[in-house]
């Protein structure tokens, strides 16, 4: 498998240690989305399981396929160049699953997956109504070797291990991650869900294997990009921020039109024009209003 521009260029990216400051990736669930992430000029899309699995009603728990996530793919690169990083959860739980995910995601354009180590059927990150588990650590070393040779360097893999959400220690998550570079992978993920920001500060710390680093600060959202990048992550992703923003948007919205029986905007509530609205799918659409 040939060597995607748009994987080569992250790659290249990640790789680059004089970089001044991380790269930005942001959630984008669909074309609207990728449309405001270009124009804020983020680095890099990311398709969020959450974000997907919200976006159809579903539960973020294996529910989604890989066409599922390709159609979001495909419908991102009509409207922005930026290399798309998909998160494919624990692609399914076997290494057949994840070969699938791999070929049809290279094909419908991504840049990048994320494999995860959480037991199936996956848990979010942060759920409270059930408990993290993780898999065994040779399957996600599996799943990576056949991603790997399913897409070549044709996709970035990004390796994420849930041993602290699952409440593992430190010594534990960094011997996971090394284990799934040595795998493979082209990055490393160790996801915390730590509010105060130490335990992000002190995986940048730990970790020294080689391949870089990436952040979800989720959970820990004053510490800023800057700081991410100062503590040796090459890589920030904001998973969910502009669904979350759509959704608090679309709801003051609901409740003007609700008080006041029209949906005029304010400051409390502004609305785009409707034009801006058409030009997202036709640049040079028009509108009357």
């Amino acid at each position: 498998m040939t060597d995607g521009p748009k994987a080569r260029r992250l790659r290249e990216a990640l790789d680059d240690s004089e970089r001044k400051h991380p790269l930005l990736a942001i959630g984008a669930v669909n074309a609207l989305a990728a449309h405001v992430a270009a124009e804020a000029g983020f680095d890099a899309l990311w398709v969020s399981g959450l974000e997907v699995s919200a976006a159809s009603g579903l539960p973020d728990a294996n529910v989604l396929g890989p066409r599922d996530l390709s159609d979001v793919v495909a419908s991102l690169g009509r409207v922005t160049e930026l290399p798309v990083i998909v998160d494919i959860d624990n692609a399914g739980g076997s290494g057949r699953t994840a070969e699938r995910f791999a070929y049809d995601l290279l094909r419908a354009g991504a840049a990048a997956v994320c494999v995860e180590d959480s037991a199936y059927p996956k848990c979010n990150s942060f759920a409270a109504h059930r408990a993290q588990s993780l898999a065994d650590r040779d399957l996600l070393c599996e799943q990576v070797g056949r991603i790997r040779k399913t897409a070549g360097d044709g996709l970035v893999v990004v390796a994420r291990t849930e041993a602290l959400i699952a409440g593992e220690d430190m010594t534990t998550a960094i011997a996971r991650a090394e284990a799934y570079a040595d795998a493979g992978a082209d990055a490393i993920l160790i996801h915390s869900k730590d509010a105060t920001g130490d335990q992000a500060r002190a995986i940048g710390r730990a970790w020294n294997h080689g391949v870089p680093p990436v952040s979800v600060p989720t959970a820990f959202p004053d510490l800023s990009a800057a700081e991410l990048g100062e503590a040796g992550f090459r890589l920030c992703i904001y998973a969910n921020q502009l669904s979350r923003a759509a959704l608090a948007g679309m709801r003051t919205a609901a409740r003007q039109f609700q008080r006041g029986g029209s949906f005029r905007s304010t400051v409390a509530g502004s609305l785009a024009e409707v034009g801006d609205l058409m030009r997202v799918g036709e640049p040079e659409a028009l509108s009357c209003l």
